[in-house]
This record gives structure tokens, C-alpha cells and sequence, in this order.
């Protein structure tokens, strides 16, 4: 007895709410996505072989440019956050850093302590900010580089 194939029947998917899918995904990526807020000053970094990572977020970075100007701006999260009335860093005298610096610590004591200096900046504005520190009871911090690649 022969056995009759049965014809295959063709199946139709329908793909429209994969697309529905895709685009809500891509919407909801889009609209939560929050960016590196502008530098304040263009800095250029000093060179070294140090490999070790900045921390994304809980910091207090201090910014120095080449001309001497200060800024300082908290991130408490992934958007610089924490000064009064400003979003992202803002600039500041050199004598206001200290108590700055008291203000943003007492309000979240877990921030960490960065300075990101230009490498033409004057050795003694650098010096002042690390007093200014020192003043304020803050022995750790950290100094941002570029890595050197040669």
C-alpha cells in the first residue's frame, strides 16, 4: 500500500508586533540614555603609566585650567549633581574651595575626591587646591591623567 505525503501547509507569522517590540526598546533606550554632561574647561591631561580607573559616579571633581580657572561640580549619580542651585560643575574663587568642599562632604561624606588639572596649569594653583583640601580634612584624592600608550 503506498502512503500519500501530505502537503506541507505554509505558515504566515505575522511580524508586525515584532516591530511594535523593537521600536518600544529603542524608544525607551533613547529617551533614559543621559549623556556626559560639557566639559567646563578644556583640559589637557598630563601623561602617565597609571592603569587605574576613575569611579563613574560619587565624586567631587576639581577642575584647573591652564588659566587658573577653578571648577568644581558633585556626581552623585550618572548626571553632575549636588551644588546649589547649578547643574554641572561650576566655577568658583580659590578661597571659596575649601568651604566648598566642607558643604559637598557633609552632605554625602562617601564622595571621593578628584582633581583633573591642565598640564599647563601653574604648579602653584595646584598647590593651593591641595592646602585647600588638606584644610578641609581631606587627605585622599586623586589626580586624572591620560594614559601614556608609548
Amino acid at each position: 500500500m503506498a502512503q500519500h505525503k501530505m502537503k506541507r501547509v505554509g505558515i504566515a507569522i505575522d511580524m508586525t508586533p515584532l516591530v511594535d517590540v523593537a521600536f518600544l526598546l529603542l524608544t525607551f533606550f533613547m529617551m533614559t540614555t543621559s549623556f556626559k554632561p560639557p566639559e567646563a574647561v578644556e583640559i589637557t591631561l598630563p601623561e602617565s603609566h597609571a592603569t587605574i580607573k576613575l569611579p563613574a559616579k560619587n565624586i567631587i571633581m576639581i577642575s584647573l585650567g591652564k588659566e587658573g580657572q577653578l571648577f568644581i561640580g558633585a556626581d552623585n549619580t550618572n548626571g553632575r549633581t549636588g551644588i546649589p542651585g547649578s547643574e554641572g560643575e561650576v566655577q568658583i574663587k580659590p578661597g571659596d574651595l575649601r568651604s566648598a568642599m566642607v558643604q559637598l562632604r557633609s552632605s554625602n561624606p562617601g564622595l571621593r575626591t578628584v582633581i583633573k588639572a591642565d598640564q599647563n596649569a601653574d604648579f602653584g594653583m595646584i598647590e593651593d587646591v591641595m592646602s585647600a583640601l588638606q584644610e578641609a580634612k581631606i587627605t585622599r584624592f586623586a589626580l586624572v591623567t591620560a594614559l601614556d600608550r608609548s
